[in-house]
């Protein structure tokens, strides 16, 4: 599209902690959600292949369903959603894949709700099925990758598993000097081709299932050492900022290939002003899009009837994003509201 114009009702996470456990939101109707992006007035949904927790959002896949998942969710999401004219993007989280954590225990520094997995060899093979497998089977359009980071050495309290020591001389093509000696600047090489090979296997994997296959990267640290000037910047088709500012935009674009498409975010945790960000992106041509967790337990939705009849200045956090975006997306005014038929209704002059 012109101008990317993007949502997701985010199924990763349920209460205050914690990914959502598997099955949580199993019941989710396609024929709704799609109904509700609609409303929002996107362009593209952003839904899952596969969430945080390690199960799929479709049936018969190599990657198991989410328990009692009532609907094959996302092939019946993208048939929907083709319908209405929209992109339908499926996601993946790299770092970090609780069922697989589990089911490998030797290949994870146990499954918190952070990053744990080294770009082992077996979680490669893993990852790169999953992706083909979803790709061919559910008719995506693309879809968003994660957490592409290292596992976080303040949770493993600086220890290495032996399969990762494996990996470091694998890749550096040296014998793992041992935690209490690795320098810095042996870490940032090592972590920079771990990163890469995991990149060029996402990426080979998606394209060989479909040239056409859109990967969308979102980073939540766009400046990190770990990350900058690589060729996962170059050669990825869209790149998302998650901290939402413009400013990290602007600092990253020149490292990015001529073909990828910038995009903003807009969440609670990264408390950005919608009002401030949404009109700046819009006028650098910059993608918007935002998530929030859904407050339904039985439908997995977010209700738009209260957010969307409420003028903008009433509202905070998820509420407010939702608001700025729905009316940017369907191009009204921040001071419109929603009228009684559904369509924004712009204040009398």
């Amino acid at each position: 599209p012109e101008t990317i114009k993007a949502y997701c009702l985010d199924f990763n996470w349920a209460g205050r902690k914690g990914f959502a456990d598997p099955g949580t939101w199993k019941g989710a109707d396609p024929k709704a959600h799609v109904a509700w992006h609609k409303a929002m007035g996107v362009n593209v949904i952003q839904t899952f292949c596969v969430s945080c927790n390690g199960y799929a959002w479709y049936k018969n896949g190599v990657v198991p369903a989410q328990p009692g998942l009532k609907h094959d969710f996302l092939p019946e999401m993208v048939k929907l959603g083709h319908q209405e004219g929209m992109l339908v993007m499926g996601y993946f989280c790299i770092g970090s894949n609780t069922r697989w954590g589990k089911e490998n225990p030797e290949l994870s520094y146990g499954t918190p709700s952070d990053y744990h997995l080294p770009y082992t060899d077996q979680y490669l093979a893993y990852l790169s099925s999953a992706i083909t497998d979803a790709v061919t089977k559910t008719g995506i359009d693309g879809f968003m990758i994660d957490w592409v980071w290292q596992p976080k050495r303040l949770s493993t309290k600086g220890k290495w598993l032996d399969c990762e020591k494996k990996l470091y001389e694998q890749l550096m093509d040296e014998p793992f000097p041992g935690e209490d000696k690795l320098s810095k600047k042996q870490d940032l090489a090592y972590s920079r081709k771990a990163i890469d090979r995991c990149w060029k296997t996402i990426r080979k994997a998606a394209k060989e299932a479909n040239p056409d296959c859109i990967v969308w990267l979102t980073t939540n640290h766009m400046n990190h050492p770990h990350v900058v000037d690589s060729d996962m910047y170059k050669e990825t088709d869209w790149l998302m900022n998650e901290s939402g500012d413009m400013k990290r935009i602007r600092t990253v674009k020149s490292m990015t290939g001529k073909h990828t498409r910038l995009i903003t975010c807009l969440a609670h945790w990264n408390k950005q002003d919608a009002t401030k960000v949404v009109p700046e992106a819009l006028k650098a041509g910059v993608g918007l899009y935002g998530f929030a967790k859904p407050r339904q337990a039985d439908s997995g939705l977010i209700p738009l009837e209260g957010i969307l009849s409420h003028p903008v200045n009433e509202l905070k956090g998820d509420d407010r994003n939702i608001a700025v975006l729905a009316r940017a997306y369907h191009g009204a005014s921040l001071e419109s509201v929603q009228g009684e038929e559904g369509g924004f209704v712009e204040p009398a002059k």
